[in-house]
């Protein structure tokens, strides 16, 4: 970024390096809440439909887990992924590879929670049906979950808000490289740290813009999927 450039410069006139930080961050989170939802979705479904031992101990340890601290999650991950770490031998640490599986750790137990909640609350209305029809647990999961889609969305997106505004995590297993691994978040917190704040409210102003734009076009794919089911 060039020195003493304003941040409306930066925003409107194109900056090849901000855009990159965008385009990362972007990429980091929605690959994070991909990776996480495909876990996070059928584990929160079948916590909602099944009742075993230790179920209650489970729900209470995915909520908590909702409120995960972002620097102990980047700091497992980074023991995992440390050169004597067990998987050190991937060597992805300080790549944005690492920062996508620490930012699904940290969405994973919000689109859980929520999910279950979801499809516990679908359950008890189509309960005494999918029994009728002798519909197996696995296509009870599945079915529930697409008749809950349109709820989904909005827990897919407090999953993405989650990882967007990530920073602690990120600056551990990331290591805010320049051109590499910096994000939108960690840059800001940088130029803060250095007193540019121009820049940093730029930044920030552009990473509202993202997520207010990511709502509204899946807000206005919902409504559409709701109009067309009826």
């Amino acid at each position: 970024m060039p020195d003493g450039a304003s941040a409306l410069q930066l925003v409107f006139g194109g900056d090849p390096a901000l855009y990159g930080i965008v385009a990362l961050s972007l990429y980091v989170s929605l690959c994070a809440v991909v990776l996480g939802a495909l876990v996070a979705l059928p584990f929160g479904a079948c916590l909602a439909l099944t009742n075993f031992p230790g179920r209650a101990f489970l729900v209470v340890v995915t909520n908590a887990f909702m409120g995960l601290p972002p620097v102990v999650v980047g700091l497992a991950v980074y023991l995992l992924l440390s050169r004597s770490g067990p998987l050190g031998f991937l060597g992805i640490l300080f790549t944005p590879k690492a920062m996508i599986i620490a930012q699904a750790l940290l969405v994973m137990p919000i689109i859980a929670a929520l999910t279950r909640q979801t499809i516990e609350d679908l359950w008890a209305e189509y309960r005494e049906e999918l029994t009728a029809l002798r519909v197996t647990p696995a296509r009870r999961v599945a079915t529930l979950i697409w008749d809950a889609r349109f709820s989904l969305v909005t827990t897919l997106l407090a999953g993405f808000g989650r990882a967007a505004a990530e920073v602690g995590t990120v600056m551990i297993v990331g290591g805010n490289i320049d051109g590499f691994t910096r994000t939108m978040t960690t840059a800001i917190a940088l130029e803060t740290s250095k007193g540019d704040l121009p820049l940093a409210l730029g930044l920030g102003f552009v990473l509202m813009t993202v997520i207010i734009v990511i709502n509204a076009l899946a807000w206005g794919a919902r409504r559409v999927g709701e109009i067309r089911a009826g």
